[in-house]
This record gives C-alpha cells, structure tokens and sequence, in this order.
C-alpha cells in the first residue's frame, strides 16, 4: 500500500496516485468525468446499437471504474456488450475496497460483481454485459473474436513507453472490426503519427476538464 495513496479528484470520485512512478490512474479534475467523456461519450456512445452485440477491449482496467460506466450504458440501452478488461498488474482487494466508484454512481452491485470475478474467468455483471478479466500484457493477447472499441487507457507514455508504439497500435488495429474506434485520453503527436501510420483515421477532440485534446481514431 505504500506505493498506492488515495486521492479524492474535483468531481468527488476517488483516484488512486502511484508514489513509484509519480503518476495518478485518473484525471485529478474528475475520476468519473475523465472517463465518461473520453470513453463512453466519444468511443461508445457513437457505437451504440450499430451491432446487436459490441466487442470492447480495454487496455488497462486499472480500478474498474471503465467497467463499471459501460456496464451501466449497456443496461440504459439494452446493449449487449462482451467487455474484455486486460490488465498485467491488477490492484490489490484493499485498495478496490476503499473506491467510492459503486456508491457515487449508485450501483454497488455490479462494482461488486466486476470484482468479484476471477481473473482468467468471463462473468456477468448485469443483464446486457458479460466481463473477461485477463491477467496479461497486451504484447501476449490474442482476442477469440474481433474488436468494436478499444479504451486504450495505459498509464502516460513517459510511464509505459512499450505500450505506446507503432507495434502495439498495429496488433490492435488488426485485431479490430471495420468501422471500429480507439479511444484514448492522450493527445500527443508521435501518438496520432503512429496511429495514423498504421491506417487509423484520427480525430482530435476536446478533451476532458483540465485536458486540451483527446484522440478518437477509427479503423475504416
């Protein structure tokens, strides 16, 4: 726990700061509104109801919180969604335990169930999604079916470098469906190069509070 402190971010949700690597997991301007805005407002919503059923990927689960808001969107509108949460470094069950993310958002029950299933296990979490939790590095996964939407939600590229490269991006885009779209909060122009070398088409959008920019890149 040493290496883990609790923060309370401006919108009242908590995020978790990573003393080792001088680095927080969410936006510091708002938990909950960081990652509504970069993954469910501008990667998921758009795809809504295009498919009877999406695919997700994310990389990076980090505390769930993700998870947790897709999980919620499906339920409003009656999607079903097969979320793939990957994560190398899971947290720990006290740090999980200490989250305000199941009470702020008024649903303890499905961010029980999001944790409560096993790693290496696919559970549900409410009627419309079913969770796959992998205990891997996104270099050694290999998805059973094809993805609709990426979060792609690893920690700054100043932290993981590895994981922000053309060899990454490529792996996913070739993974992914036609007319499928990566979300991420970072913005910066070796990001959106790489992207684009590998056959996205990148957008720069507002970003949340306290961010400029955000990247939406889509597979055509």
């Amino acid at each position: 726990m040493k290496d883990y402190q609790l923060i309370t971010s401006e919108d009242g949700s908590h995020t978790i700061y990573r003393v080792d690597l001088d680095e927080n997991y969410h936006s510091t301007h708002g938990a909950i509104q960081e990652s509504t805005h970069v993954f469910i407002k501008n990667g998921l919503q758009p795809l809504l109801k295009t498919k009877p059923s999406l695919t997700v990927l994310e990389v990076g689960m980090g505390t769930g919180l993700n998870v947790l808001l897709t999980a919620q969107e499906a339920l409003k509108n009656k999607q079903q969604i097969h979320y793939i949460a990957i994560e190398a470094y899971p947290l720990s069950k006290e740090i999980i335990a200490k989250l305000n993310y199941g009470y702020l958002l008024n649903d303890e029950k499905a961010w029980q169930k999001i944790h409560q299933i096993k790693w290496g296990r696919i559970g549900v979490v409410n009627n419309y999604l079913t969770l796959q939790k992998v205990k891997q590095k996104i270099q050694e996964f290999e998805p059973h079916k094809a993805i609709d939407l990426v979060y792609f939600d690893a920690f700054a590229p100043q932290i993981q470098s590895e994981l922000w490269s053309f060899e990454i991006f490529d792996k996913l885009f070739n993974f992914m469906n036609h007319n499928s779209i990566l979300v991420t909060y970072c913005a910066k122009g070796q990001v959106r190069r790489d992207l684009e070398a590998v056959g996205f088409h990148v957008e720069r959008l507002e970003g949340p509070p306290g961010k400029r920019e955000m990247i939406r890149a889509i597979k055509k």
